[in-house]
């Protein structure tokens, strides 16, 4: 991909400069050689990361910077900071929250390691350079390796707090046994790896983090299949990426509502997907995976970005870059249900939807880059949003299913130790049942959209809400009002066909009721989502009603 080599060349240089210009350079501060971020704070991680990028254009004989005096005095500052901000015992700190921190220095090596190999490739001569090229890499390699294992002997006595933490360190451990044939690392990783793989079945690792996360085990099940030479740790890369092409939504971003972590919600677009698909589809012979690959770098064109940040992957693996692939495409028709994994992800070219069992916010309407998230509120007892605890395929479409118990303590048979209720065994008190309440949400996929019918029964004259929350900065109307639908507001709309329009796409719902205008919800309910507006449909328990959603041009010049 020589044009997409070029490109990342280029991002990477645009890169050095801005680190060039906001470097700490007084020999008096404690962070002389770091990066301040936008919260000022001088890391290591963020050091190494910015190393591993300026060092990748020093010694890149492509680059303005190759072998530049002044961005390796620079370099070596960085290094000198990162080697001071090591503890002792090798490890080192994310320093707003984890401190001798096992996982951070997992990412930091795994950071570090690809620009090490590629070092002792020049030096070595397996790898082409100029006699000066070989001299400066021959001067980086021993502090990168001073660096790198001391962070390896931290690994072998180290813990955990993630899911993905166990891959970070067990993958590095296992790189680094094989690179400086530390036994000790091998058996560290291997208490590790014995745990056994999360990825199930549909491609996903028990984090859902379609966002971050999933492409941090890919990568270190990939440095595993490396350091081991066992092609099995591949399975559940391939998986994973197959999974992947049917969660890129009509704006090309990732569907990210079902992650367990900070990207939950987050616009992220697969930029750094891209060296994956690069380098699975040309391992594994797979030509929909570099399909994938060139459609997510003219995913980056389209939306401005710069390019994923790996030119010394590509030096280090010469062959991805000078490899040379026509076919460009990610799917826009699928339709995926994922039982274990409890979605439904379903895309019909310009506009798509996912259904989640076990969340409030259950579906998710999108049409371009134009998102509707619904949710329906029902305060019952401890309840307060229907969140459906079963999934499955019924009707041609997908049934919801959650019945809402109530209950009330009784008395304790006998008089308990203390009056003071907080510190009474309220667990274990029991407990008089019902009534029930109980949700049925059949939806079903018509032309240009979605079918909603909602069977509540059970308990009567209970006010519930639907929630229908647009994506903030829209136009909303029916056939009696027009408003602009700002980030916090909401609506109630008493009848009609609701129209939500943003850009050129625009979303109907209908038909609207209302009965009340109760749509707070009692204490401890979901309030309106950030960066969104919001209309409700309103009724009484116990109702059914079909909602219908369908994907409509905007009745407006997006100008």
């Amino acid at each position: 991909m020589r044009k997409h080599y070029e490109r990342i060349l280029h991002d990477s240089e645009s890169r050095v400069q801005r680190y060039l210009d906001i470097q700490i350079l007084d020999e008096n501060s404690p962070f002389c050689g770091g990066f301040p971020k936008a919260d000022s704070l001088a890391e290591p991680k963020t050091a190494i990361y910015r190393a591993t990028t300026m060092t990748a254009c020093y010694l890149n004989p492509e680059s303005r910077y190759y072998l530049d005096a002044e961005l390796g005095r620079r370099l070596a500052l960085a290094l000198a900071f990162v080697r001071r901000s090591q503890r002792p015992g090798g490890y080192f700190d994310l320093i707003n929250c984890n401190f001798f921190s096992g996982p951070d220095t997992a990412f930091c090596t795994k950071r570090l390691l690809p620009a090490y190999v590629y070092l002792c490739k020049v030096v070595d001569g397996a790898l082409p350079a100029a006699p000066e090229a070989k001299a400066a890499a021959a001067e980086l390699k021993p502090k990168y390796e001073a660096i790198i294992r001391d962070a390896a002997d931290a690994l072998c006595h180290c813990g955990f707090h993630t899911p993905n933490h166990r891959w970070a360190i067990a993958s590095v451990l296992m790189l680094c046994a094989k690179l400086f044939d530390k036994p000790e690392c091998r058996t560290a990783a291997e208490a590790i790896l014995k745990e056994g793989n999360d990825c199930n079945e549909d491609g996903e690792y028990a984090e859902r983090s379609a966002g971050n996360y999933n492409r941090i085990n890919n990568d270190a099940m990939i440095m595993l299949a490396v350091a081991t030479g066992d092609e099995s740790y591949y399975a559940p890369v391939l998986r994973n990426l197959e999974m992947m092409l049917t969660y890129i939504d009509p704006d090309d971003s990732i569907f990210t509502n079902n992650s367990t972590r900070w990207d939950m919600g987050k616009k992220i677009y697969p930029r750094e997907y891209y060296l994956e698909y690069l380098y699975m589809g040309y391992t594994c012979r797979k030509p929909e995976l570099l399909d994938a690959a060139n459609a997510i770098m003219q995913m980056v064109e389209r939306h401005a970005l710069r390019s994923f940040d790996c030119l010394i992957n590509l030096m280090l693996l010469p062959e991805l870059a000078a490899l040379e692939h026509e076919g460009s495409a990610t799917p826009t028709n699928y339709h995926k249900y994922y039982e274990g994994s409890g979605i439904v992800r379903c895309r019909r070219g310009s506009w798509s939807y996912t259904i989640l069992n076990n969340s409030p916010s259950f579906l998710f309407f999108q049409h371009g880059d134009f998102t509707l998230t619904v949710r329906i509120g029902a305060s019952f007892c401890e309840h307060r949003n229907f969140v459906p605890a079963a999934l499955a395929p019924r009707d041609g479409g997908y049934a919801l299913h959650q019945t809402m118990t109530g209950w009330y303590y009784l008395p304790f048979a006998e008089k308990p130790a203390t009056s003071d209720w907080w510190q009474m065994d309220n667990a274990h008190r029991e407990k008089l049942y019902g009534p029930d309440m109980v949700f049925d949400v059949q939806v079903n996929e018509v032309e240009n959209g979605l079918d909603i019918h909602i069977v509540n029964s059970g308990i009567d004259r209970a006010p519930l809400r639907v929630e229908l929350a647009f994506n903030a900065g829209c136009r909303v109307e029916n056939e009696h009002f027009m408003l602009e639908g700002n980030d916090g507001g909401g609506v109630v709309v008493k009848d009609g066909t609701l129209v939500a329009s943003k850009g050129v796409n625009g979303i109907s719902v209908g038909p609207c009721f209302a009965e009340h205008n109760y749509t707070a919800g009692k204490e401890g309910s979901m309030g309106r989502m950030d960066g969104c507006f919001t209309a409700y449909l309103t009724a009484y328990s116990t109702f059914d009603r079909t909602i219908s959603l369908r994907a409509v041009p905007s009745k407006y010049d997006q100008a």
